[in-house]
């Protein structure tokens, strides 16, 4: 029995330039990036002796490089999620990185298949496209999982800083040096925004619009409802704390709840296309004496639509609005 590995080699070079651009990320920048370091980034520059201005300078330019370059054909589909990744890289170098990737890609086919040539040059690049976008996405992903996690200790911190007598700048200081990243390095650049003279209920308000997290609104709402009506800061604060948690919990239960429609789906999606993996790499010859039939092109579109349909009905079904 003949066995083709070509469909296990697709894969793995996939994984290997997921890989590649993983390894390139935290060499170029450094692991205190990788949101995993006990020192969150802001602080550890200013440690190595950059100055705080400069620091802050270097963060607000990552984090709004991606919104401003949203009008660069085929970028703009992957600009929202950068910024809210707030990936290092700038637009040009993630276009590049794509190509860089595309060209790594054409040669393990190369190396490792017996590809045509013409199928590897259409292969190549989208699996460099597909495998930067899939990048970006699980690190836009991870840290705004990371962000609703941190934010109701964030905003309990706040709290109990109010309370001794601190004024709400410090407050956000006290938080951008106790808490980890991400949340750690965003209040940070409030803070030293604050230090030179900007409003922080504006400052809280365009962090909420840039990383898209209806709880940070309602923080820059309170506080800056707070600042015009005046009122106990530290008792609003310690009120939304115990809404954003108890949303937080809420999340949390419906996607318990729903894990395991949500996995269904994924299987029965999934199924058609790993037992189409197995048998090509079983037997390569299985479909041969069907290839030629009039209706083998047709009933494969037919497969094909039907398993999009699916996918789009069983994400329907489990994506419940809280």
């Amino acid at each position: 029995m003949a066995i083709s590995a070509e469909p296990l080699i697709y894969g793995l070079i996939f994984i290997g330039v997921l890989v590649l651009v993983e390894g390139i990320y935290l060499t170029v920048f450094g692991r205190s990036i990788s949101l995993n370091s006990r020192v969150n980034r802001r602080l550890e520059m200013i440690q190595k002796g950059t100055k705080r201005a400069d620091v802050m300078d270097k963060l607000r330019k990552e984090m709004n490089q991606h919104k401003k370059s949203m009008g660069i054909p085929l970028y703009s589909l992957l600009a929202t999620k950068a910024q809210r990744a707030a990936l290092a890289f700038t637009p040009t170098q993630l276009i590049m990185l794509m190509g860089l990737i595309s060209v790594v890609a054409f040669f393990g086919l190369t190396l490792g298949t017996e590809t045509p040539l013409a199928v590897r040059a259409a292969l190549a690049p989208l699996i460099g496209i597909g495998a930067i976008f899939f990048w970006v996405s699980s690190k836009a992903k991870k840290r705004l999982s990371m962000i609703e996690e941190q934010l109701p200790d964030a905003v309990e911190l706040m709290v109990r800083s109010l309370r001794v007598g601190h004024p709400f700048a410090s407050a956000v200081q006290i938080v951008s040096k106790e808490i980890k990243d991400p949340l750690a390095s965003e209040f940070g650049i409030i803070a030293d925004e604050c230090a030179y003279g900007r409003d922080v209920g504006e400052a809280l308000k365009d962090l909420a619009e840039r990383i898209g997290l209806q709880d940070l609104r309602f923080l820059a709402v309170a506080v800056t409802i707070q600042q015009q009506s005046g009122g106990n800061l530290a008792e609003i604060l310690a009120g939304l704390a115990q809404v954003i948690r108890s949303r937080f919990r809420l999340f949390r239960r419906v996607k318990a709840i729903t894990a395991e429609a949500q996995w269904s789906g994924k299987f029965l999606s999934a199924f058609p296309l790993a037992a189409l993996v197995f048998i090509n790499v079983s037997k390569p010859n299985y479909y041969d004496e069907v290839m030629d039939h009039p209706y083998f092109i047709p009933a494969c579109i037919f497969v094909g639509v039907f398993l999009s349909v699916n996918l789009l009905v069983m994400r329907i079904l489990t994506d419940i609005k809280v």
